[in-house]
């Protein structure tokens, strides 16, 4: 068996469900969007704060284990110090992780969780390490840590899954290609007051949202999960118009698609909007 024929047993695996709908739920109630949530989720990073955070602990980890292997007995106070660098980062690891988990859904959910357990046995692992290497047993410490390594590695396999596989945390919008030329896409007399109207550019779907007087436009897909932007919220009025995506409360500001809040870390693609003889005209910005 392949290892992504593994992964896709686990994904179809619904004897999950019983454990993972209640932790994300609760992880939900914990962490709502907000401040906390655009921190954790990377907004202000510009992409997902979690797979930066990862790289301290797998390195610190690896590294501490290959001390431990090929170090002696010198290498064993810098072992520890590099594995107690890992568990300290584990925390903020994992909270990153955790609120970008509770955005998923169906076999995602699943193959999520199952990461999860796999980083938290494998941190564990390392914490007895941490423990026997203080009592001078470097066989058990080095024992562990090679046992959190291996169990590390198969989270880090799924945790690859989901992002190059299953596109958890890409932007959706990546591969649009929308036209840099004014482009008449619809009546102006069409579009009434306050509502939006799905337009297409090219194979590009794209909402409108304006009146007679101001009209905006930005990509139909949302960046963080390719959520329909039409069905979601509009806030406010004018230029300072924001939609909210109905499935994540991902927050874009209208005239530019800059992102307001998360979880979306990626501006939404915006367009250039006028009125020209008669006819509503957009261009990629």
């Amino acid at each position: 068996m392949k290892p992504a024929d593994l992964v896709s047993r686990i994904g179809s695996n619904a004897a999950l469900d019983k454990f993972a709908k209640p932790l994300k739920s609760k992880i939900t109630d914990l962490i709502p969007g907000g401040a906390v949530k655009d921190a954790l989720s990377g907004t202000w990073l510009g992409h997902q704060l979690h797979p930066m955070l990862t790289d301290v602990v797998i390195g610190s980890f690896t590294s501490a284990t290959i001390l431990d292997l090929i170090g002696g007995r010198r290498a064993a106070r810098s072992a520890n110090v590099l594995a107690i660098t890992g568990v300290l980062a584990v925390a903020p690891t994992a909270a990153s992780g955790l609120s970008d988990w509770s955005d998923t859904n169906g076999s995602e959910t699943r193959i999520g969780v199952v990461h999860a357990l796999s980083n938290v046995v494998g941190a564990s692992c390392y914490v007895a390490s941490i423990i026997a290497r203080r009592r001078g047993n470097r066989v058990s410490a080095s024992m562990l840590g090679l046992v959190g390594m291996g169990v590390m590695s198969v989270g880090g396999y799924l945790g690859g899954h989901l992002t190059l596989v299953q596109g958890v945390g890409v932007n959706h919008t990546f591969l649009e290609e929308s036209s840099q030329d004014w482009k008449a896409v619809v009546d102006a007399d069409q579009l009434e007051d306050a509502t939006a109207k799905v337009v297409a550019d090219g194979d590009v779907d794209v909402v409108v949202y304006g009146s007679s007087g101001w009209q905006l436009a930005v990509s139909k897909r949302c960046t963080h999960a390719g959520g329909p932007l039409d069905e979601g919220t509009f806030e406010g009025s004018g230029p300072n118009v924001c939609v909210v995506c109905p499935w994540h409360g991902s927050t874009f500001r209208m005239r530019d698609g800059s992102v307001v809040h998360g979880p979306a870390t990626v501006p939404q693609p915006a367009y250039d909007v006028r009125v020209h003889e008669g006819k509503v005209e957009i261009r990629s910005i």
